[in-house]
């Protein structure tokens, strides 16, 4: 394969230049990719590099609960290659096609037992050192520390920064190049499954209220998809103008926030575990996730909801 062929690969295999990280684009994708070719002409489906990816994930959060740099070393190696493998499954899902419903949820799935091992980990290394500037031990007060941090936070940012995306790709490209999906569609597929598929059910019970969840935090992005899907409908000449101006101002209002929607998924997230972790403080690690990411978290949410709120308005006057 020459090195075009590779990159038109690469281009293929990534979701668009407006929503890859800088950090994936240059390093996660081109190392994921090759480990996608080679995985396909072995003929490994992408879920069993999902589940491979778990195992990377469970055993870096052991070696971060050890405060020695060796097994912090490896720690920040195993979780490397975890996340090689979760870009991998995503590019052949997205090359050969074999791309799922349960393929994502299982994706999503990943990433969550990665850090809840993680966390569990960094709070059992943490519980007998004392609290810096004090003779406390953490004690208790780690593990509510990294409650705040993992469910209160963290969970939230990174789902919404994904719906973010999703709604960006749905207007970039349309339903094909999105994963926007709704409460309401995914309880109708939930009610259709037969009692006795009970895994499938879980799936798509536990995605239906993902999906609600988002939703219930972006009430003017909601009103604005209702108010744009009926002037969707109406076929004259001018509403199709009009809804390719507002798809355009939409996509000009959502592009500068893709950075942000970025920080709040995993590179800077490792990045930060990474050298808390080698410097023996990952206390400041669950800190970062509280203060800063927080901060990062309302101003994206804000900025978004201000967008859709005011492109309602167009929609409905010019209506």
């Amino acid at each position: 394969m020459t090195y075009n062929e590779f990159r038109q690969l690469l281009k293929a295999s990534m979701k668009s230049e407006d929503t890859e990280e800088w950090i994936d684009v240059h390093f996660t994708r081109p190392i994921g990719l090759l480990f996608a070719l080679l995985w396909n002409k072995l003929g490994v489906h992408p879920n069993a590099i999902t589940l491979l990816s778990i195992v990377l994930g469970c055993g870096a959060g052991w070696m971060f609960h050890y405060t020695d740099l060796g097994h912090n070393v490896a720690g920040v190696v195993l979780l490397m290659l975890a996340n090689f493998c979760d870009s991998t499954d995503g590019q052949m899902a997205r090359l050969t096609g074999k791309k799922t419903l349960v393929g994502r949820i299982l994706d999503g799935f990943s990433g969550d037992v990665w850090f809840f091992c993680i966390y569990f980990a960094l709070c059992w290394r943490m519980m007998g050192q004392t609290i810096p500037g004090t003779d406390m031990r953490w004690g208790a007060i780690i593990w509510v520390l990294a409650f705040v941090a993992g469910v209160l936070c963290h969970s939230r940012q990174s789902s919404l920064a994904d719906y973010y995306r999703q709604i960006h790709l749905f207007f970039l490209k349309g339903r094909e190049g999105s994963e926007l999906d709704s409460y309401e569609s995914q309880r109708a597929v939930y009610e259709r499954i037969p009692r006795s598929q009970w895994l499938a059910r879980l799936f798509f019970c536990n995605y239906a209220n993902y999906c609600r969840s988002q939703e219930r935090r972006t009430p003017h992005f909601q009103r604005f998809f209702r108010e744009w899907k009926v002037e969707n409908t109406m076929h004259d000449a001018l509403c199709i103008m009009n809804d390719d101006v507002v798809r355009r101002e939409l996509l000009s209002g959502s592009r500068p926030l893709m950075k942000w929607t970025n920080v709040l998924t995993f590179n800077v997230r490792a990045i930060c575990l990474y050298v808390t972790c080698l410097a023996d403080c990952p206390w400041v690690y669950f800190v970062f996730e509280i203060v800063v990411l927080t901060i990062i978290y309302i101003y994206m949410h804000r900025s978004h909801e201000h967008l859709c709120e005011r492109l309602t308005k167009k929609l409905m006057t010019e209506r």
